[in-house]
């Protein structure tokens, strides 16, 4: 299969609206930008694994597996620069490539463990090689801080602690030169300042040549001058010496980690690869969310069969205005190969048209698209869009001859699985003309067995219409009384184009019409009052049958539900008798085993004890077996059988039910033992309270409490514990 979809399929379809709300869902730049470039894949193969792609993300949505996050940075720049020989990257930089190898890893970490749920995603994510070694390289020599690590070698290290002890040197030296020239009484106010990153002694400028040191600027009044001191100056040369050399250490370990790196450059080009079609899956999958969409049955059978279908675009703005937007449910299959939608203007026919091309556009392109669950569609190779006003002044043609120069593309390019979709077929020229050229063309794609729908106010069309077999003429529902649009589609009948009804419900002198009416072929007026009267009755009859069913319907569902309802409360009313009459019996045997016992404990009789305990099971088989007679014959056998098996299930249904109540009860118990003994340990013990130790019985009253031990009086003596070791009982009068 190779799709041949046009850039003007893309922009009639308002495609590109439909890809920057999928964009906004993305957390990538480059994520966007792919988003942006989508167009409809040209192998089904492909097709139908990005599809599988989105689908399995969406259903991560509804389970507790939610996918890991995979916001990446672009690297593309940090990928290039890697490529070049003895070029190296700031340190934040490989942080970032790091970061992008952990993702990747955390994926497919990830998917491996959940590949029964997210199969192709789990494969998507095996195009690329699982390594800790980027990560490694980078941490052993990067902190997280995005510095070169002390420890990143062993110069580096004795560099460090060098300056470090310069910087102490300098320090100390500045703090006896600042304490001398205090002392001398040299300074300012401010004692000291920094400039050009070094401390500096504030001198007032009268005192500047009793200072040693090198002058490093002055005040705005030249008041002060700032010195560094001459103790300091030849610290702070050894400490410039020592940045430099830590400056070229950190050069040539920086090189040395592109080199080790730069093996790696396609595998992280591979990351940022698969980092983007996750993004671009996720925000699919995202906006399929937002717009309800789900993922339609693919047929390999041509067939169309759209189930409340939304127009995504629409239903996004309409549900901004608090909008209720009306579904539509179409179908096109071989005995219903083409749909000529008929009716007045601003019916929803171009919406209808719009909603089954973008959607199978969307499909087309890897978008899941809000339909019913029950929805089934075909891949075409090819749609062919022809909607609007395309008069070209650039290429100086009228509206007809651009249509005729898009006819003949059509027909050139319309095969047997094509979709076409034509917006107000054969406008643009002489009506009867036109009509008749139009009727040719659509002979024409009725005869190359391609799928499409139509929408025209041509009267010729919807005749040709019902004299082709599978070409079926369908219309827009409007109020007859109102004449405002029902936005619902009605297959099976050509719709009147209520010109005139329009026109005066617009606000045209009623004399005008008239004037109007006389000026037109009376058939043509009685052939569209009989429409528009067929159309009215149409409606009629369809709402009562709609409220009929719908009443129908409920009745049939309330019915079934009492019955079902009634039918549990018997099964549950038996068991829970044959649980009771079981219960009553064991305990009845285990009174009249209890009794036999106790006799033979008394007199220590076996013999006794042996002939009443056979006469009592005698007694009890005669019993059972005039209440349930042996069966005789084999049916009589798997009967018996069968109904102790039910009264056995039911009993069990029953206990379990019984147990299951039972545990709640004790669940809520321990609950409430559990808040008690927490408000106990919360209490804070007063004077009179009745308490007892922890590991003891006895409860005692609280005479006196200091600090944290608490004096007990048990009546006949007194002791003293500490309070965490008591337990509350009572509180105190």
């Amino acid at each position: 299969m190779k799709q041949k979809i046009s850039e003007k399929v893309l922009l009639d379809l308002e495609f590109t609206t439909v890809l920057q709300q999928v964009a906004d869902f993305a957390i990538s730049d480059l994520g966007k930008i792919a988003i942006n470039s989508i167009t409809p894949i040209s192998s089904k193969t492909v097709l139908l694994r990005e599809l599988a792609l989105v689908n399995e993300y969406l259903a991560s949505f509804e389970n507790e597996n939610r996918i890991p996050n995979h916001y990446f940075e672009n690297i593309e720049t940090e990928i290039h620069k890697l490529g070049i020989e003895n070029s190296f990257l700031e340190p934040k930089n490989y942080l970032k490539l790091a970061t992008i190898s952990e993702t990747v890893n955390e994926q497919k970490k990830f998917l491996k463990k959940f590949k029964v749920y997210y199969s192709t995603l789990f494969d998507l994510s095996e195009s690329v090689e699982f390594t800790y070694i980027i990560v490694d390289s980078v941490k052993k020599i990067i902190t997280p801080y995005g510095e070169v690590a002390n420890n990143a070698s062993s110069v580096l290290k004795q560099i460090r602690k060098d300056i470090g002890g310069v910087r102490g040197k300098i320090g100390a030296s500045f703090s006896k030169a600042l304490s001398s020239a205090i002392a001398s009484g040299y300074l300012a106010d401010i004692k000291e300042t920094i400039v050009d990153n070094q401390r500096v002694l504030a001198v007032q400028a009268m005192y500047r040549r009793k200072v040693k040191g090198s002058l490093l600027g002055s005040s705005k009044s030249g008041n002060i001058v700032y010195i560094a001191p001459q103790s300091t100056l030849n610290f702070s040369r050894e400490l410039q010496n020592l940045e430099y050399e830590e400056k070229q250490e950190i050069i040539r370990i920086l090189k040395s980690l592109s080199n080790e790196l730069r093996p790696y450059k396609e595998l992280l080009k591979e990351y940022v690869f698969l980092l983007t079609h996750l993004d671009v899956v996720a925000s699919k999958a995202k906006y399929a969310h937002s717009i309800q969409a789900l993922l339609p049955a693919i047929s390999d059978k041509k067939r169309i069969y759209f189930k409340n279908a939304y127009h995504p675009i629409l239903w996004v703005k309409n549900k901004q205005q608090d909008i209720t937007t009306v579904p539509q449910t179409l179908e096109l299959n071989e005995q219903q190969q083409i749909i000529v939608i008929s009716g007045p203007n601003a019916g929803g026919k171009s919406i209808t048209l719009k909603t089954v091309g973008l959607l199978q556009l969307m499909l087309q392109s890897g978008l899941l698209i809000p339909v019913d669950e029950r929805s089934e569609t075909f891949i075409f190779d090819n749609i062919l869009t022809d909607i609007g006003d395309n008069q070209s002044i650039e290429n100086q043609l009228s509206t007809y001859s651009y249509r005729l120069k898009n006819m003949r593309y059509f027909l050139r390019k319309c095969t047997k699985n094509t979709l076409f979709l034509i917006d107000e077929f054969g406008t643009g020229s002489d009506p009867e003309l036109g009509g008749a050229l139009a009727e040719i063309f659509l002979e024409e794609f009725y005869t190359k067995k391609a799928f499409g729908i139509i929408t025209t106010h041509y009267a010729n069309l919807k005749v040709l219409a019902d004299e082709l077999e599978n070409v079926v003429n369908a219309n827009m529902q409007f109020n007859e009384r109102t004449l405002e649009p029902l936005y619902k589609l009605d297959v099976g009948q050509a719709g009147s184009s209520f010109t005139f009804e329009v026109a005066q419900k617009n606000g045209i002198p009623f004399s005008l019409i008239n004037q109007a009416k006389k000026r037109v072929e009376s058939e043509k007026i009685r052939l569209d009052k009989t429409i528009s009267k067929l159309q009215k009755e149409r409606n009629k009859l369809q709402r009562t049958s709609e409220g009929l069913e719908k009443q129908k319907s409920r009745g049939q569902e309330h019915i079934e539900n009492l019955q079902e309802k009634e039918q549990k409360i018997q099964e549950k009313l038996m068991g829970f008798q044959e649980l009771y009459d079981s219960n009553q019996r064991m305990l009845s045997l285990g009174r009249k085993i209890n009794e036999l016992l106790n006799k033979y404990f008394q007199t220590n009789n076996k013999k006794e004890l042996t002939t009443d305990f056979n006469k009592w099971v005698t007694a009890e088989k005669t019993k059972y077996l005039k209440k349930n007679p042996k069966p005789k014959t084999k049916a009589q056998k798997k009967v018996v059988k069968e109904q102790e098996e039910k009264k056995k299930v039911a009993i069990q249904k029953v206990e379990k039910e019984v147990l299951q109540k039972v545990v709640e009860v004790r669940k809520e118990k321990k609950k409430v033992a559990k808040r008690i003994a927490k408000e106990k340990a919360a209490y804070v013990f007063k004077v009179n309270d009745r308490v007892r130790l922890l590991d003891g019985n006895a409860v005692g009253t609280i005479e006196k409490i200091e600090k944290k031990k608490a004096f007990i009086n048990y009546g006949l003596f007194t002791t003293e514990a500490d309070v965490s070791k008591l337990e509350f009982v009572e509180k105190g009068k």
